[in-house]
């Protein structure tokens, strides 16, 4: 991995994502500092998933920038939500896994002996020797989330961005998942970000935690984001959010990810 620990590891400046121009996250500033556990939470519809694709760089910025501080954007490790995934693709488990390898291999490269390696003993970390002959299709939602969870494994990222990894999984899957977060944040130093629900998950395992409404509403120490106060403002913000308000009129700008 090797991230530069002086350098933050994203800086997020007057960030603001928009759907057909109406914002979807409004006006956001702050820094992921590198070897943080942070914790993304809000309301339904509050932005959450908008914002780790504008990290990274599946959504361009309508304003401001996302800059990575001592890492390439190679070295950002996504995992989005399992519902956005489409299972019904004839793809085996390891060829899943191996996929972890794109930046490698890109599209032609083969994979090496070593690298086949690596995604089975990733399986094998996650619960799962001996399904690398499985199609993707016929697993369980707990067993296919710990299939992604393999393939962020061998990317051997200093980031890792999750969306909503344990949701609609059984609380087995979820402590086992969880103890693999933690053991990448704790023993090995990397910088995850995830987006969750669970306060009482977020309070128990997360230093730092983001709440927002669309824009910022608190951002730091989780015991002093996640307050009674700032829950009720972030609800009260949700609800009076309207739909039909004035479209951002700013130019689209591209995001910075550049290290």
């Amino acid at each position: 991995m090797g991230p530069d620990v002086s350098a933050p590891a994203i800086v997020l400046s007057n960030l603001t994502v928009a759907y057909d121009r109406h914002p979807g996250v409004h006006h956001v500033s702050g820094t992921f500092e590198t070897g943080s556990m942070t914790a993304i939470v809000g309301p339904n519809g509050a932005g959450k998933s908008t914002l780790l694709k504008a990290i990274v760089g599946l959504k361009a910025p309508a304003q401001g920038s996302v800059r990575l501080g001592g890492v390439k954007s190679a070295d950002v490790a996504y995992l989005p939500q399992a519902a956005e995934i489409d299972r019904s693709f004839p793809i085996s488990v390891i060829e899943t896994v191996l996929l972890g390898f794109w930046n490698q291999l890109g599209w032609f490269g083969a994979v090496s002996r070593a690298q086949k390696l690596r995604a089975q003993e990733a399986l094998g970390a996650v619960g799962l020797d001996g399904f690398g002959g499985r199609p993707v299709g016929s697993l369980s939602a707990g067993q296919f989330q710990r299939v992604l969870f393999a393939r962020v494994m061998v990317q051997d990222a200093a980031i890792v961005m999750l969306d909503e990894p344990f949701n609609a999984i059984d609380a087995r899957t979820t402590r086992d998942l969880l103890d693999l977060v933690c053991r990448w944040h704790q023993g090995e130093q990397r910088t995850i970000i995830a987006v969750l629900h669970d306060h009482d998950q977020v309070r128990r395992h997360f230093p730092k935690t983001l709440l927002i409404a669309r824009e910022t509403i608190a951002w730091g120490r989780t015991e002093e984001v996640l307050t009674p106060g700032n829950l009720l403002r972030a609800r009260r913000m949700a609800e009076s959010w309207d739909e039909d308000a004035p479209i951002c009129e700013a130019e689209p700008e591209r995001a910075g990810l550049a290290p």
